[in-house]
This record gives C-alpha cells, sequence and structure tokens, in this order.
C-alpha cells in the first residue's frame, strides 16, 4: 500500500509506461485497398501451384517414357531463374503494405531538471502523411507489383522454351545421327559393288578408295555428332533446373511436335493481349501515372500529434504535440512533378517501342515459320524422294558400266545432305513454332503456374 500520493503516482509511472509499450506492441492492422487485396489473392493463387507452403511441389518423375508435357512442368516448377523472378513479385506485393501503412508511432519523454526532477512527462506521438500520399503510394506500389508479376510470367514461358529448344536439338540429333549412319551402311555398300567391280575389271582402285574416303569422313562426322549430345544434354539438364551433381536426366523416347492452331491476324492480337513484356510495360505507364500523383501531393503538408502527461503534477497536467510540414520550397515540387511525368513519357515511349517491336516479331516470325514450312514440304514431298530414286539409278548405271563412280558417290551425296536439310528443316519449324507461341503470343503451356488472363484484360488497373 502506498501512503504517500505523489510516491504513488511516480511508482505508477513504470506501470503505466509497461502497460503502454504492451498496448503498443499487441500491433495494429492498416487498412487494405483492392489493389493490394487482388495482389494478395494473386500470389495466394499462384503459391498453391508453385510454392504451397514455401516448398517445392511434388514433381513428374523424369523417364523415357514421360511426356512433353510433362518435362515441361519440370522446369517450370524447377528453374531457379522462375524462382527468383516469383519471389520477387512476392516481395513487391508485401511493399504494398508497407508503403501503404502509416509511420509508426514514437513514444516521447520530457522532464524538467533543475536540483531535483521537477516535470516527467512521458508521451506518444504519431507522424501522419498528408491527405491522399499514402493512397498514390499504394497505387504506385500495386503497378509496381503488376509489372514483377508480368516479369515473373516472362521467366516461367522462356524456362518453358529454354525447355523445348533443348528437347528439339537433342531429338534432331539422334535423327542426324540415325541418318548419317544409315548413309555409312549404304557407302558400305557401295564399296562393295567396287570391289566386285574391280575384281571383274571393269573399274580400278581408285573407285574403292573413293568410298572408303566417303566413310571415313562420315564416321568421323558421326564421331563429332556423338561428342555434341554431352553439350546438349548439358543445355537440356540446364533447362530443367538440374544441378551439376545431381545425375544427368533421361530425355523422353516419343518426339511431340508443337501445334500452333493460329493464323497471322490472330497471333498478333493473341500477342498484344497476352504478351507478358508488353503487360509489364503497360504496369509501367501506370507505375508512371501513380508517381505522378504521389508528386504532385508533395504540396500537401504532413502532420504530426502527440500529446505528453506529466506524471508529477497533482494534477496531472497534458500536453498536446501537434506539428505540420511547411512545402515551401516551389522548384523542388516543380521538380518532383517535371520528374515524374518525364518518366511517364519514357514509360509510354518503351510501350510503344515493344509494341512496334513486337509487330515486326510476329510478321518475321510468322514468314520464318511459312518459309521452313514450304521447305520442308518440298524436302518430304519432291527433293528426298527424288534423290532417293536418283540413287538408285545410279547404283543401276553403275553396274551397268554406264556412269561413273564419281557420279554414283555424287548422287548418294545428295540424298545425304536432302535428308540432313529435312532435319535441320523440322528443328527449325519446332523451335519458331515454340517462340511464336511462348515468348511471342504468350501463350503457357498446361500446367504453367501462370494466372488466367482477366476477361478484360483490365486486371490489375
Amino acid at each position: 500500500m502506498c501512503l504517500n500520493r505523489e510516491n504513488c503516482r511516480y511508482r505508477r509511472l513504470p506501470l503505466l509506461a509497461v502497460l503502454l509499450v504492451a498496448a503498443l506492441s499487441a500491433g495494429c492492422v492498416g487498412l487494405s485497398r483492392s489493389g493490394e487485396r487482388q495482389a494478395r489473392r494473386d500470389v495466394a493463387e499462384v503459391a498453391g501451384v508453385y510454392r504451397p507452403h514455401d516448398r517445392t511441389p511434388a514433381l513428374p518423375e523424369l523417364t523415357t517414357a514421360s511426356s512433353l508435357s510433362n518435362v515441361l512442368v519440370y522446369a517450370m516448377l524447377n528453374q531457379p531463374k522462375v524462382e527468383a523472378a516469383y519471389y520477387d513479385w512476392a516481395a513487391s506485393v508485401e511493399k504494398i503494405t508497407v508503403d501503404r501503412s502509416l509511420p509508426d508511432p514514437k513514444l516521447t519523454f520530457e522532464s524538467d531538471i533543475a536540483d531535483i526532477v521537477m516535470t516527467i512527462m512521458p508521451g506518444l506521438m504519431q507522424d501522419f502523411p498528408g491527405p491522399g500520399k499514402l493512397k498514390a503510394a499504394a497505387n504506385a506500389a500495386t503497378a509496381a507489383s503488376r509489372a514483377k508479376y508480368f516479369n515473373f510470367e516472362s521467366a516461367v514461358l522462356q524456362s518453358a522454351l529454354d525447355l523445348k529448344r533443348a528437347y528439339f536439338n537433342l531429338h534432331f540429333l539422334d535423327e542426324r545421327i540415325r541418318i548419317n549412319r544409315q548413309s555409312l551402311q549404304l557407302l558400305r555398300g557401295l564399296e562393295k559393288i567396287a570391289r566386285a567391280q574391280n575384281e571383274v575389271g571393269k573399274v580400278t582402285l581408285q573407285d574403292v578408295y573413293r568410298a572408303q574416303i566417303e566413310q571415313d569422313q562420315l564416321a568421323t562426322e558421326i564421331a563429332n555428332l556423338e561428342d555434341s549430345r554431352l553439350s546438349l544434354v548439358a543445355q537440356y539438364k540446364a533447362a530443367l533446373g538440374l544441378k551439376h551433381d545431381q545425375p544427368d536426366p533421361p530425355a523422353p523416347a516419343e518426339f511431340e511436335p508443337t501445334a500452333l492452331g493460329l493464323n497471322a491476324d490472330e497471333l498478333l492480337a493473341t500477342a498484344f493481349a497476352r504478351n507478358p513484356q508488353l503487360k509489364a510495360m503497360e504496369a509501367e505507364v501506370r507505375m508512371a501515372e501513380a508517381d505522378i500523383a504521389m508528386a504532385r501531393k508533395s504540396r500537401v503538408p504532413d502532420f504530426s500529434v502527440g500529446l505528453e502527461a506529466d506524471a508529477k503534477a497533482a494534477p496531472t497536467m497534458y500536453r498536446p504535440q501537434a506539428t505540420m510540414t511547411l512545402p515551401i520550397w516551389r522548384d523542388k515540387i516543380a521538380a518532383e512533378i517535371a520528374q515524374a511525368q518525364a518518366g511517364k513519357r519514357a514509360a509510354q515511349a518503351r510501350l510503344t517501342s515493344e509494341q512496334i517491336g513486337l509487330t515486326v516479331d510476329v510478321a518475321m516470325k510468322t514468314y520464318d515459320y511459312q518459309e521452313v514450312t514450304r521447305n520442308l514440304a518440298l524436302l518430304q514431298d519432291k527433293l528426298v524422294p527424288k534423290a532417293r530414286q536418283s540413287l538408285e539409278i545410279a547404283r543401276s548405271g553403275y553396274l551397268a558400266g554406264e556412269i561413273d563412280f564419281f557420279n554414283l558417290i555424287d548422287a548418294e551425296r545428295t540424298l545425304l545432305n536432302f535428308q540432313l536439310m529435312e532435319v535441320e528443316s523440322r528443328t527449325q519449324r519446332e523451335i519458331v513454332l515454340a517462340e511464336l507461341s511462348l515468348v511471342i503470343a504468350g501463350v503457357p503451356p498446361p500446367g504453367a503456374p501462370v494466372l488466367a488472363p482477366a476477361p478484360n484484360n483490365s486486371k490489375g488497373k
């Protein structure tokens, strides 16, 4: 029991301070805005597929029987570049809460001391940014988080493209090796024919040596192709996000070609509606608009209010406090607004440049696709069949002594070149289709951990 009222009041001071600190440390929650709530829903939706409970989900098993879709899902979920872009996006969403929140309140303490302590005045002070400033900051952070999301989506699509490119190159390497081995076997047969012709005196040993030279060159080419498999396997492994100390993944045994059911006009419209780089730049324009709004709020003063209580006074004396900033530096305010406006113009110019570039990319890739498709049809339907027939005619003519061995070898080499050109055209066609669908049109493959496009393409505005 406290007998002296003044001492009792003085002793209650630590208790009051503890209670005040406890009340503040219990925490308060600010008012979220619609953009922030939508951004958090988006992160939660993607996280449920991509990083549930901040952990990598169960990945598809990689075997020779794996489908291309399963391999793509593995790459998109396991690629470190995609993970880095995802957490950059998640961090930017948390920044919305930081930017729209009030500054932390401040505990204050003031005391008058002469020979003894005259006053003891604990207090509390809170800063309040000018009206509209927190909203403008939240809008800028929301637009920035939207741009980060589209950077993440770009990383997902790029990982899918890298996987497809490695997958196609690895598959068609096997095709080139197979064709060269067939040609090597064919040359061995031609050497036997040349030896038989030489034994009966119809030709010289020059034909036999010529066949052996062609075989040696082709065997070396096969060895080079087989060695190149190591680098292609390394690219395929890297596209899957596997580290160097992990075992090499098996490549799928069955080849799955790419399908693209869009004409040039539809492709361009889809690219303008879905291309993630374009969407990121649109978000940067909205961020620049929010920066302009923030700069204009520089004219608005900020406020601070507080209250102190003299714990030694009887009765207790309260001292309210209030401060207000004076935004008097007109040149500074004008410069901030001009800087923000220039930033918007730069963002708009980058967006326009990207739109122009996207139009050109669609036109060029569409032409590449049409060209390689025509070349492939020419090779498959005409050149390769005719070259095969020409070789048969040349073989018969050589046996009959009507043509020399150089013409026979030339017919064999022509068939080999056309077959390799066919494989190269098929490789180019698949890669161009992957670039058109993934990077340019922005159409994600099945299982991609991305948000569905908004029906009106205005999500996040």
